[in-house]
């Protein structure tokens, strides 16, 4: 009889040869002294081969902890966070990324937080990030978008506990772009924020770039918001309102002035209203292309090879 498993480990790796061995064994050595009921569960993102070896070799060493998933492209952190999920079979589940900026010894206090309370959602929040200029600036405005847009608290990072129930409330969704942290808001406000430490680097790039923030950002505001409908709808109210005010100024300066109403104002009424109608289809289309893509059921992800324990 296959034995229960408590913790499940899902490391989402990409471009993870120099980090991921290290990462492994430090996570073992935190296990010894809290359970021996846990599994780790890496999901290879695309990136490159040697990458992939690696983790081989791991799973060859470790069959009995280890489950290796290879992606057959980049589908990106959070699809291939939600594969690692849907793979795991722990009663608890923590997600941690493969860059050893968070340190596995900070699961401690993921379940330290846990033991205390009986939420479901536990977030490791940094109490300061080692990140670059830029991407510290990314991140935060990505926090603030969240917060705007999906009434998210404003705190939060891809080091969490989270709870087998809970977790399978989100896999009940298909949509090819994920964004675990908004799935996981959906079904739950029963969380709370442990404080953990962040490190520098120990690669040289973060696989994060400032326009694959801008593009998850707008993703998220296309995928989960009905914010762009209702600007839509807003500024047509608006503009209606201004070129019909417009209309009623030159027909009375018409009448009363005598004045010719002229190329320049006729061509900018044109131009004005033709840009607004254009922007209003722009938005339209991208909702369509999104129903578009529901209505094909891509997956989340699509799985090349998987190495069992």
């Amino acid at each position: 009889m296959e034995r229960e498993i408590t913790y499940s480990i899902v490391i989402p790796a990409f471009n993870c040869k120099e980090t991921i061995a290290q990462l492994c064994s430090e996570i073992e050595d935190v296990f010894q002294s809290v359970s021996d009921s846990y599994e780790i569960i890496i999901v290879n993102d695309g990136g490159n081969v040697d990458a992939w070896v690696e983790i081989e070799k791991l799973h060859e060493f470790r069959k009995a902890r280890i489950t290796a998933i290879r992606l057959t492209r980049n589908y990106g952190q959070h699809n291939a966070t939600l594969c690692g999920i849907e793979n795991s079979t722990g009663k608890y589940i923590i997600t941690i990324d493969d860059d050893l900026q968070v340190r596995p010894m900070e699961i401690l206090k993921l379940i330290e937080g846990l033991n205390s309370s009986l939420h479901q959602l536990i977030y490791g929040v940094y109490q300061k990030k080692q990140h670059s200029l830029l991407k510290n600036i990314g991140s935060s405005s990505l926090k603030k978008v969240s917060t705007l847009l999906l009434k998210s608290p404003g705190k939060g990072s891809s080091f969490r506990l989270i709870t087998k129930a809970l977790a399978e409330k989100i896999l009940q969704h298909g949509q090819s772009f994920v964004y675990v942290d908004e799935l996981l808001l959906w079904y739950t406000d029963n969380i709370i924020f442990v404080k953990v430490e962040h490190e520098k680097r120990k690669t040289s790039k973060s696989g994060y770039s400032s326009f694959k923030l801008f593009k998850i950002v707008f993703n998220i505001t296309t995928h989960y918001t009905a914010i762009p409908l209702k600007l839509m709808t807003y500024a047509g109210l608006i503009f209606s309102v201004i070129t019909f005010l417009l209309g009623i100024f030159f027909i009375i300066k018409k009448t009363w002035a005598n004045v010719p109403l002229g190329y320049t104002s006729l061509i900018v009424t044109i131009l004005f209203s033709t840009s607004l109608i254009l922007l209003s289809l722009g938005i339209i289309g991208q909702y369509l292309y999104k129903l578009y893509q529901a209505q094909n059921r891509k997956p989340s992800y699509t799985v090349m090879k998987k190495l069992h324990k």
